[in-house]
Parts: structure tokens; sequence; C-alpha cells
């Protein structure tokens, strides 16, 4: 009696159908191919390998976000859109240049009106004040000083009497108005005329002041 081929799966000997099970067992590894063995790769010493194509990995998230989404990766569609405005930072507005005050507008001759009145006393003359015997800038200091108290108090009308000097060239006589529309009483002188011959005349100002 022949021996039946050995190998895993192999029908057993004795069998009844034993030469019909080798028949078919025969023809079942006819149609199998045997894997064929890969040899191992050789390397050179010192030679580079070639990277190995890895997926690439996403960033590990910072301090103090965790529990947060995380932000979708860019897809080919979404990679070219720029970023909208309201992500990007503000930038600081420009300061703003302070306001300047509004300037003065300086004194102006009294209407004739308002003379004839100062000089008939209609309207009260409420203050005088005589700078003979200053010097100049002393002069000029009292006179500031002088008006700017009369506007606080409320008063509209005041008399200054500068003399007329020497000859009529009195240095404060010539520098008065300078000093009445300088930038300094701006703000408090309204208008000046010269005054009536009973006030001193040449010698002496009617000067009327703002409102507070």
């Amino acid at each position: 009696m022949a021996r039946p081929p050995s190998g895993k799966g192999a029908p057993k000997a004795g069998s009844a159908t034993s030469e019909d099970d080798r028949r078919i067992w025969g023809r079942v590894t006819a149609t199998v191919t045997p894997p064929a063995q890969r040899k191992a790769a050789r390397v050179t010493p010192g030679a580079v390998l070639p990277a190995a194509e890895t997926e690439p990995v996403a960033p590990p998230l910072a301090r103090g976000v965790a529990g947060k989404k995380r932000t979708a990766a860019l897809t080919p569609a979404s990679a070219g859109r720029s970023t909208t405005p309201a992500s990007l930072p503000r930038a600081p507005e420009a300061a703003r240049p302070p306001i300047a005050p509004r300037a003065q507008p300086a004194p102006e001759e009294l209407e004739p009106g308002r003379k004839r009145r100062l000089t008939r006393e209609r309207d009260p003359i409420e203050a005088r004040i005589d700078l003979h015997g200053f010097g100049r800038f002393e002069a000029e200091d009292q006179l500031r000083g002088f008006l700017i108290g009369c506007k606080m108090r409320g008063l509209r009308s005041v008399l200054v009497i500068t003399g007329q000097g020497r000859r009529g060239g009195g240095i404060i006589r010539a520098s008065v108005h300078e000093w009445l529309t300088g930038p300094h009483l701006r703000g408090v002188v309204s208008g000046f005329a010269p005054a009536h011959r009973r006030h001193g005349g040449d010698g002496a100002l009617y000067v009327t002041l703002k409102g507070r």
C-alpha cells in the first residue's frame, strides 16, 4: 500500500475514500502558490537611510488651554483665505492734539454812546487807579492787577489815570495802549477811550471790562 503524502491537512490513510481525497487534495495544493521569501536589505556602513513617511504631528497645546477645543487644521480650501480683520490686532489710535483755547478779540474803541454816558456819569465809574510815580514795569504790573481784580468783583467801568508826562511825552501814557491790548488783558478789557476833561482829559482813559 502506498504511503499517503505527508503534510498538515492531508487525508488519513486507510479511509474508504483515500484515493479520491488524495486526488482532490492534489488539485487544491496545485493552485496554491507558496509565499516568496523577502531578502533583507543590504545596508552599507555610513549610508543615509531614507526617511520614513510619517504623518505630520500637531504641536502640543500651550499651557492654560487644556480643555479648550483644538482649532481645525487648515485645508487646501481654507489655507488661501485671509485672516478676518476682527482677529488682527488694532493699531493704537493716534493721540489727538489738544484743542487750543479760543483767541480773545482785542479791545476796541468805545462806542460814542457808551463814552457819552461815562462822561455824564450816567454809567458810573466804579473804580479808578492813578499810575503817577510808578516806573514803566511797575506801572504795567499795577494796572494788570487792578483790572483783573475789578473784573473778578464784577465791575464794568473804571478810570485809569496815566498823566501826560513832561510835554505830553510820558512813558506810561505812551505804553498804556500796548498794555491794554496785550494777551494778558484781552480776556479782561472790552474797550477804552480817552477821558473827558473833567476826568483827566488826555492823561486818563475810560476802560470797560468784560463780564465774568
